[in-house]
């Protein structure tokens, strides 16, 4: 635990956020996007999802097995801090994990899995140690190896490709330019569609161009709230909010708590 914390301080980090916050809070239907791996350093955290609720303690490891929507409640610890490292894993790591591993991966099961961080302490440590070091291929394939040792502990699922969407490719372009003015026309040039046929594979998974963008957004918005001190005007002019008040109201209706409540800022 304390080489983890010391880690949240390291100037060469990548590929790894420290979300914190100041304030008891709960955020409504967040949208996880890929596998990530996460372990609470400060304060207690709840997670619901698909059915199941986990409660977790400074010192659990926990596993977003797939993308999918839950609801998390974040609590502070006595000296007022809650922060859980969150690591979203890139493809090149659930490649190399699946050529490593080599076998039949389940398909099914809960959306979110946890255990105790000191049972992968070894590949965790050598990741923290390569990252310390500026070593980001080592620090891949420590990434790698832990997820085969998660493997072998049983929890395949992660491994498993999540089917195609093309919601999820318009939220990651939106992702890499949130402050940009995204219209249909863009989407349809960058991956080769039509407008109509935009509308209807979007129609297909529930959802619209408008709400694509909105929820790449609004997601943007907040992992900048929980991993900087910006204020909220600051956050909402990132994210392509001209108006902070309108930003709060659409951030509200969707997360179920104000941008300020987090209390970084």
């Amino acid at each position: 635990m304390a080489d983890l914390l010391a880690l949240a301080e390291c100037p060469r980090a990548e590929a790894y956020v420290c979300i914190t916050a100041r304030r008891e809070h709960g955020v409504r239907s967040a949208w996880i996007d890929r596998p990530t791996l996460a372990v609470v350093l400060r304060g207690r955290k709840r997670l619901h999802g698909s059915g199941h609720e986990l409660s977790l303690a400074a010192g659990d490891l926990f596993v977003i097995v797939r993308p999918c929507r839950l609801d998390a409640f974040n609590w502070p610890d006595e000296q007022g801090v809650y922060l859980t490292l969150t690591l979203p894993l890139c493809d090149e790591v659930l490649i190399a994990a699946r050529t490593l591993w080599a076998q039949p991966v389940a398909q099914g099961g809960p959306d979110v899995l946890a255990l105790p961080a000191q049972r992968v302490a070894v590949q965790l440590g050598a990741w923290a140690d390569a990252l310390r070091q500026g070593e980001y291929g080592p620090a891949r394939a420590a990434l790698a190896g832990l997820l085969v040792h998660l493997c072998a502990l049983g929890h395949t699922a992660m491994l498993a490709p999540p089917p195609p969407s093309l919601s999820a490719r318009i939220r990651a372009l939106v992702a890499e330019a949130p402050q940009r003015t995204w219209r249909s026309a863009d989407f349809e040039a960058e991956l080769g569609l039509s407008g109509a046929t935009l509308r209807r594979r979007l129609a297909a998974e529930g959802t619209s161009v408008l709400d694509a963008v909105t929820e790449a957004r609004l997601a943007c918005a907040i992992h900048l709230l929980y991993t900087t001190h910006w204020p909220v005007k600051t956050v909402a002019a990132r994210v392509g909010y001209r108006s902070a008040a309108s930003f709060s109201r659409r951030f509200t209706q969707r997360y179920g708590l104000e941008p300020g409540q987090i209390g970084n800022g």
